[in-house]
């Protein structure tokens, strides 16, 4: 028998929506799915005003003649300015405000919170696009304090027979995930090359291509992790300013070039490309000198004060992505790709740290955790919900041979 903790997020019980005060809204700029219960359910509020303008905003379909599916059945029209039809003047919803919240579709309901299910247990991590959620996730420097010292320790047979045994390790695999990321005996990027290796083994044992039991796995990382005894590998990973800039830039091209850029997300973007010099210095070889001085002079400064707050972003994004293992874990069908999983978790959080370099060398000894926030947001909100932006960054990493580990290390040291 073997024991792990169930660690879940249990700080997302502390949100409490700020509504006029916060400086955005929850949905503009976004495509707002109902599934089928929710569009019913809003065609039963009462007769009047408000029900007349949520049946024009309301279309069946999630796009143009795109089938109907259970989780996108609907969408709500949003207006010409990408804020929904449905928000009052001071940017709280009139369903809420006039017939409570047991009108309001699901996804407006439990937003800015992410449930699950994971095995008949419901836990709810946050989204970060939500300016409250991601300070109450990024600016805690005990967020884990909690979730960790109360979780529940499960015992549970290895060899017990199972039709997903890969799946049986979720709980022990979060568990390692999590104390990695946390480990500060390691600089951050370290942490992310030893996270991606340990997926990349995973892959194997799920393709069959490394006969190795998650049990031998788990024990000889967590030995390896305690012992150092990858350090001198990773120390011959260099770095390549140049190659993270270029990176940064593609990245924020995948999606700038895609959608109308909504003010907040425009000021971060202007932000950084002051900091790097873009707008004085047109090569990448002078922009780099300057991305390297912000990371030096401002970024790293802030950060080695308050190494928590990346620390905080990427632990939700475990949680909130099911990590390793993905969203599609308990689908019948679903396939586990951790390799393709730690991929993308790395490359978003490539772009939040070339962002805030920039960002930091723009605002210099000013540079706060008020510009973290907004800037972590926006790219949560912008960048991070898109399945075919998702593609295309798995394709641009692999046409510069950087969908592995250690590419991903190169784009992440300093």
């Amino acid at each position: 028998m073997l024991t792990t903790r169930l660690i879940r997020p249990d700080y997302s019980t502390a949100f409490r929506c700020i509504g006029p005060a916060c400086e955005d809204t929850c949905c503009a700029g976004w495509r707002v799915d109902l599934d089928r219960a929710s569009f019913e359910r809003l065609h039963t509020i009462p007769e009047g005003p408000l029900k007349t303008l949520v049946e024009a905003s309301v279309v069946r379909g999630s796009t143009p003649n795109a089938p109907l599916s259970p989780s996108a059945f609907a969408q709500i029209r949003m207006t010409a300015s990408g804020r929904c039809p449905i928000q009052s003047e001071d940017g709280l919803c009139r369903i809420h405000a006039e017939h409570g919240a047991g009108y309001l579709p699901e996804l407006c309901a439990t937003y800015p919170r992410i449930p699950h299910s994971v095995e008949h247990r419901i836990e709810r991590a946050l989204s970060l696009a939500c300016p409250e959620a991601a300070r109450l996730v990024l600016l805690n420097p005990d967020l884990m304090a909690e979730p960790i010292r109360g979780a529940q320790v499960h015992s549970w047979d290895e060899k017990a027979p199972c039709t997903t045994p890969v799946r049986t390790w979720f709980w022990p695999v979060r568990e390692f995930a999590i104390d990695l990321i946390r480990n500060r005996a390691y600089p951050l990027w370290q942490r992310m090359f030893l996270l991606g290796t340990f997926s990349r083994r995973m892959d194997a044992i799920i393709q069959g291509t490394l006969d190795r039991s998650m049990a031998a796995l788990l024990a000889d990382f967590s030995a390896a992790v305690g012992k150092g005894s990858l350090r001198a590998q990773m120390e011959t990973i260099p770095s390549d300013l140049a190659l993270q800039l270029e990176m940064v830039m593609e990245l924020v091209r995948l999606r700038v070039d895609a959608v109308k850029v909504p003010p907040r997300l425009r000021a971060s973007l202007q932000a950084f490309i002051q900091g790097i010099g873009a707008k004085t210095e047109p090569g990448i070889a002078a922009q780099s000198a300057h991305y390297a001085a912000a990371h030096d002079r401002y970024y790293a400064p802030f950060f080695l004060r308050r190494p928590h707050i990346l620390e905080n972003y990427l632990v939700n994004a475990i949680l909130s992505g099911l990590y390793p293992f993905g969203l599609k874990l308990y689908e019948p069908d679903g396939k586990q790709e951790p390799g393709r999983e730690f991929a993308m978790l790395a490359a978003q959080f490539a772009l939040i740290k070339g962002l805030l370099i920039g960002v930091a060398g723009c605002h210099r000894e000013a540079f706060s955790s008020e510009h973290v926030v907004e800037t972590i947001q926006v790219v949560c909100k912008y960048f991070e919900h898109d399945p075919q932006q998702l593609d295309e960054i798995e394709q641009l990493l692999r046409s510069r041979d950087l969908d592995n580990a250690r590419g991903i290390a190169m784009l992440l040291r300093n």
